[in-house]
């Protein structure tokens, strides 16, 4: 395609408004109204369904992360702007601090309780710790295997954590502890099949009560140590299809919806009904390369792919709810620098690369499947498309496959001998700054989740980034070593940042949105 015949293409699909600047949360979120209504349940509508297993390191699923940020207890909480993308605010703990380069001291909050009624010590921080670092886990989330820790509880309001053993610095879990909730010990006790799979038992603002087919039922929880919430009762539900949840938000079916396409956000603009939250997002978007079979597990193929795609036009796409950036990581994680080397649109290079390959104007090349979904992610069919023509133009056989979310969430991952199709189409949220969480989680032989790439130099670079002995010297390797490795080797393409975009009632404030989607409701309440 030709530059006319490109944004005729991109017109045609009827892209809405133009690239998103730096958006923070809307500060009508942050107001608790003094005549409050107490006896309104609030109704969240998910664009994302659920597992059925609630176990917080059995899934990597968004919507249950959201459903636990009401329920679960978290050491620390990180508002993650783009201004202070590394603040840490203190929730069950009290203070975190690095005694020595591989020890680290956390005290905790004295006098909270979990919903089953069980005093909350360093125990369960211990279990937490331990049980997370499982490789075993799904969502395994700290720095190394649980054999590589050594936790201590010198008293009940005490956990020392010494990484030793791991030969890895203990300052790597000061922004990992905003990151997995806290489980209680005795749950943990009952390992993968156990209590923890049935139900949340947390020492959040909400207690889980039970599910009712694709709603989840919250209630207050009256011995919340910040106080019991003005509003009763959260139901948390999924509903796959963007213009019903948009339609329930209208006619007052559902107090809060999120992922909003862009031009349902300027159709509700100027609604003095409806408040819009609009803030970049810790979450990027990536088109991922199958790296585990032909012909992604050859980077020159990968890269050719890449120079065929103009993220700007992804962007123009979008509009309202991306925002352009050149790396691996979102804006509002630790180490982020827009890279020099990150690849661009260069139809030259594409080929060039080809042809270096032996695949030129991608003769020989087998047909690729792009797969995406619909329903959850906005704009994905679209700008599916614009992608899909482009690699085409180049001379690679693409067709695109858009799926619904579970059908999309059933092939997301990688598996032996390669995952379903060549591209998926996916993001990355994670509540924490900490950049090992979509680094090393996608891009380390030992996790490789989506990719499935086994690269020496690529371990190499994300073992020593992650053993640097101050969060300096640390962020200097990422943005001068472990970051441009990775925009030369693509073994993904960050598309863009996503910009989290929700609508609301407007009489329902005091809600915190913080840059994952999930939400702090402790203060909420209706006007």
């Amino acid at each position: 395609m030709n530059d006319i015949s490109r944004r005729n293409f991109l017109a045609g699909l009827g892209a809405a408004g133009t690239g998103a600047g730096l958006l923070q949360i809307n500060p009508d979120f942050l107001f608790s109204s003094a005549f409050a209504q107490t006896g309104k349940t609030v109704v969240f509508l998910s664009a994302e369904n659920i597992t059925g297993n609630w176990d917080p390191t059995g899934h990597t699923t968004l919507s249950q992360k959201n459903i636990e940020g009401f329920v679960m207890g978290f050491l620390t909480r990180t508002p993650m702007t783009v201004e202070k993308p590394d603040e840490v605010v203190y929730e069950l703990a009290t203070s975190i601090k690095l005694l020595e380069p591989n020890k680290l001291e956390i005290k905790l909050r004295e006098g909270v309780k979990f919903h089953d009624g069980k005093p909350f010590k360093a125990e369960d921080v211990k279990a937490t710790f331990e049980y997370g670092s499982r490789p075993d886990r799904p969502a395994q989330f700290y720095p190394g295997p649980t054999e590589t820790l050594t936790i201590t509880t010198p008293d009940d309001n005490t956990v020392i954590v010494d990484t030793s053993k791991g030969g890895y610095p203990a300052h790597l879990f000061i922004f990992l502890a905003s990151y997995l909730p806290i489980m209680s010990a005795t749950d943990v006790a009952g390992g993968p099949t156990g209590p923890l799979t049935q139900r949340l038992n947390g020492t959040g603002p909400f207690k889980f009560v039970k599910q009712e087919g694709n709603a989840t039922i919250l209630e207050a929880y009256p011995d919340y140590f910040l106080g019991t919430p003005k509003i009763p009762g959260i139901s948390f539900n999924f509903v796959g299809d963007s213009t019903t949840r948009m339609l329930s938000l209208l006619n007052g079916q559902a107090s809060i919806v999120e992922r909003l396409e862009p031009e349902q956000v300027t159709s509700l603009d100027g609604n003095d009904k409806i408040a819009i939250s609009s803030v970049v997002s810790v979450e990027n978007k990536y088109l991922w390369f199958r790296c585990s079979k032909a012909p992604f597990d050859n980077p020159l193929i990968r890269k050719a792919a890449c120079h065929a795609i103009d993220r700007s036009m992804i962007v123009e796409i979008l509009g309202s709810a991306g925002h352009a950036s050149s790396n691996y990581v979102s804006p509002v994680k630790f180490g982020y620098i827009d890279l020099a080397n990150y690849p661009e649109y260069s139809p030259e290079k594409c080929q060039a690369l080809l042809a270096e390959a032996g695949f030129p104007k991608g003769e020989g090349l087998p047909p690729l499947e792009y797969i995406t979904s619909v329903g959850f992610y906005p704009k994905t069919k679209e700008y599916g498309e614009v992608i899909t023509a482009m690699l085409q133009e180049q001379g690679f056989q693409v067709s695109l496959s858009v799926l619904e979310i579970a059908a999309w969430n059933e092939r997301l991952y990688d598996r032996p001998g390669g995952g379903p199709g060549h591209m998926v189409d996916c993001g990355w949220s994670t509540g924490s700054p900490e950049p090992d969480l979509v680094l090393r989680t996608h891009f380390h032989s030992t996790s490789k989740r989506i990719t499935g790439i086994v690269d020496k130099e690529i371990d190499a670079t994300l073992d020593k980034e992650r053993s640097a002995p101050s969060l300096e010297e640390r962020k200097n390797i990422l943005q001068t070593e472990t970051m441009p490795m990775l925009a030369e080797k693509v073994p993904a393409l960050s598309l863009f940042t996503s910009v989290m975009i929700h609508a609301m009632d407007k009489s329902l404030a005091g809600l915190f949105i913080y840059p994952d989607g999930s939400m702090d409701a402790s203060k909420a309440a209706f006007s």
